[in-house]
């Protein structure tokens, strides 16, 4: 009898925990997913439809000319070419510089190293924003401010975060590997890129998706440094549907779809590599 009643509560507890757990995951995931699908809705809507209707209400007439007149009024075409220059070129710098720097405070033990680290570390508590007064004036001394270039080494300047990631990772790479090679005649620069570079492909992968996904929907830099209209990015270019006289969110929505299409594809292109980098780095951190 008592044998009954333990396995008896054990089911309903274990039953319980599944009901919570998928509860919890239904939940979430329908409070995540209802912007989206209340922008993609308002994005098929013609302007008199969105002002007189509820965003979750489904449109009489599909406008799908919203997106061809998003795409061409806003310029997005040259805005994503701008975007995939930008991104291309600061994840390259980004990771490179990072990686170099880990590199040295992680295999090389010298004086202000640990100081160097703290001030890494008190950088990040920093808010961006209030040294741009600073970052400003030194990039308009340097004549930086309305260049594309200007604005790619601002942005893959050195990223805090991704340093540590690559320290991290460094710290479970033995150093037996760079004694071994050292015997057999290599310089620090063989061991960094023949040896601790390749073995990096996990935080490489973490690192990338992180400093990715802030590149490319980064708005207040672009917005300040790049004033020239050829020069906008795709976070800009959203903001040609609103003014003093109000705001086409229609537009603006299906510009937003727009610009989420390219991150889609390479998700679903990359995604076994994606879960596969932060996993590792995960563990290996």
């Amino acid at each position: 009898m008592m044998k009954k009643k333990y396995y008896a509560s054990c089911t309903a507890g274990s039953a319980l925990s599944v009901f919570g757990k998928y509860f919890s995951l239904v939940f979430f995931s329908f409070w995540t997913l209802l912007p989206l699908v209340s922008c993609l809705i308002t994005a098929f809507k013609n302007e008199a439809e969105y002002q007189a209707t509820s965003v979750m209400t489904l449109p009489h007439v599909w406008e799908w000319s919203n997106f061809v007149k998003a795409f061409a009024t806003a310029d997005m075409g040259r805005a994503f070419m701008n975007s995939v220059i930008v991104l291309v070129c600061v994840l390259a710098g980004s990771i490179v510089i990072s990686s170099q720097l880990a590199f040295v405070l992680n295999r090389f033990r010298f004086f202000g190293n640990s100081l160097i680290r703290r001030l890494f570390l008190f950088a990040t508590l920093l808010p961006g924003v209030a040294m741009q007064v600073s970052v400003y004036k030194i990039m308009g001394s340097l004549g930086l401010i309305n260049h594309l270039y200007g604005y790619i080494i601002m942005m893959m300047g050195t990223d805090v975060i991704t340093i540590y990631i690559f320290i991290q990772f460094m710290e479970n790479i033995p150093l037996s590997l760079d004694e071994s090679a050292i015997m057999d005649g290599a310089n620090y620069f063989t061991i960094y890129a023949r040896i601790i570079f390749p073995l990096l492909k996990p935080a490489i992968v973490t690192s990338l998706i992180l400093k990715g996904v802030s590149t490319y929907n980064e708005y207040y830099a672009a917005n300040l440094y790049l004033q020239s209209q050829k020069l906008r990015t795709v976070s800009i270019s959203l903001y040609t549907f609103t003014g003093p006289l109000g705001s086409r969110y229609n537009l603006i929505c299906a510009g937003v779809i727009i610009s989420l299409v390219p991150a889609f594809i390479v998700f679903i292109l990359c995604q076994k590599h994606i879960y596969s980098g932060i996993t590792a780095g995960a563990v290996k951190g």
